[in-house]
């Protein structure tokens, strides 16, 4: 399937779902990690498609998260880059406690494949 987004991911889940159909850039990082190679991307000229805090879920309350940006690059979009500053100095806010049990790594896991396959099917309409 071609896509006009990129899924920008540290879930391994996400990434062996999607992988094969959708362009998943995948990689093993912390949650706030994740959110900074977004916000590289951004200055890059790419668009948040999906919000980078979505879902009730606090940041420090999972260790995965997985984000849509548009793949065409345009200039820069401020609302994008105010969307994922501000969702930088909130996760700053938080301590993260590392998460060791297996079972709530996994359900982790499914919590974000579950808001980031809200956000596919509404980007594929």
């Amino acid at each position: 399937m071609d896509t006009d987004y990129i899924i920008i991911t540290n879930n391994p889940f996400v990434a062996s779902e999607y992988g094969e159909d959708h362009l998943v850039d995948y990689q093993e990082e912390s949650f706030i990690s994740l959110l900074q190679r977004v916000q590289r991307f951004v200055y890059e000229g790419h668009e948040l498609l999906s919000h980078p805090l979505s879902g009730s879920v606090k940041p420090k309350e999972t260790l995965y998260k997985s984000v849509l940006i548009a793949k065409k690059v345009a200039g820069l979009d401020l609302s994008s880059l105010k969307l994922i500053d501000s969702s930088i100095e909130t996760c700053e806010k938080f301590h993260y406690k590392e998460e060791t049990n297996e079972k709530n790594l996994e359900d982790m896991r499914f919590v974000d494949y579950t808001l980031i396959s809200s956000a596919i099917a509404s980007a594929d309409v």
